[in-house]
């Protein structure tokens, strides 16, 4: 991270948490919920199908940069889908980085080549060891092996969705991170029980463990992205939702936190590390700072 960027971040976060602002700084453009995967944790796929045109990503990504958004996500449906014209997602990923974004990300299935070496992190989608991961996304696995081998660049960080169907291979996800070319960390989430998937709900129960097993990887050196002093809260559901810093913008409409803020009582059930982390930061938890700020900097 740029020494400029991490003093903006950190200038955002003072005045955040000494006025108790609501501006935020970390903004995700929808640029199609087109995906050419079925998961069965997924509730947002394929339901318009519609690639949005570059024109009004464009302009979108200019409106969340004037709201004060840095760290900007381009996310699906499948974000290497997106297209219009010439134009690709590197495209995207370029105009952002010219318009001022300090941190771009890109959220991606890995399905399919992984040549964007812009991006800050790609977040790529392995939900398990190959069994779990197939059980969930199809015979997908090897593939994504490949193109993570074949890869121009090693910003890849895994993002695993744990629920009742991988639980049990978050170590697995962990070691593979750590020993795969190209890998930079993992970061997880738990499963969001959408009305239509609420059969992968995890229990407290399994939470704690999954808490536990992840704390033991970080002890083995397994590079995870995700903070450790916030694991007690996530367990819980105990953290302050929704997270105001953080908006999502889908066909020029803007939601805050995240699009399950528009499920009834699905703010109480929420499973992203992100938010917990977030919420709790400008909260002014001290071991959040400093757990974020030494994360951060290893791994962007």
């Amino acid at each position: 991270m740029k020494l400029s960027s991490f003093a903006y971040l950190a200038t955002f976060g003072v005045k955040t948490i000494l006025f108790r602002q609501k501006k935020p700084i970390l903004g995700t453009v929808i640029v199609t919920d087109k995906c050419n995967l079925h998961c069965k944790h997924c509730s947002v796929n394929n339901i318009t199908a519609i690639v949005h045109p570059y024109s009004q990503i464009k302009k979108e990504m200019e409106q969340l940069y004037n709201m004060g958004v840095r760290i900007l996500f381009f996310c699906g449906g499948e974000t290497f889908l997106w297209e219009d014209g010439d134009k690709t997602l590197r495209d995207l990923v370029i105009e952002a980085k010219q318009m001022g974004f300090m941190i771009v990300n890109v959220v991606t299935n890995g399905t399919y080549p992984l040549d964007l070496p812009e991006a800050d992190l790609i977040l790529l989608s392995l939900d398990g060891d190959k069994e779990k991961h197939n059980d969930i996304r199809g015979d997908t696995y090897d593939l994504i092996m490949h193109n993570i081998a074949n890869a121009t660049s090693d910003n890849i960080c895994f993002y695993m969705a744990v629920n009742q169907i991988n639980k049990n291979t978050v170590k697995n996800v962990c070691r593979t991170a750590r020993d795969t070319k190209n890998v930079k960390a993992v970061s997880f989430n738990f499963h969001t029980p959408y009305p239509d998937t609420k059969e992968l709900e995890l229990t407290v129960e399994d939470k704690q463990r999954i808490c536990d097993d992840i704390k033991e990887m970080m002890k083995e050196d397994c590079p995870v992205f995700n903070l450790k002093s916030a694991f007690k809260y996530i367990i819980h559901n105990t953290f302050p939702t929704p997270c105001h810093q953080c908006v999502v913008i889908e066909d020029r409409k803007i939601s805050v936190c995240g699009r399950c803020i528009h499920e009834d009582g699905l703010c109480e059930k929420c499973g992203y590390f992100f938010v917990a982390e977030y919420t709790l930061l400008f909260r002014g938890n001290l071991k959040i700072i400093f757990e974020m700020l030494t994360t951060y900097l290893k791994y962007i």
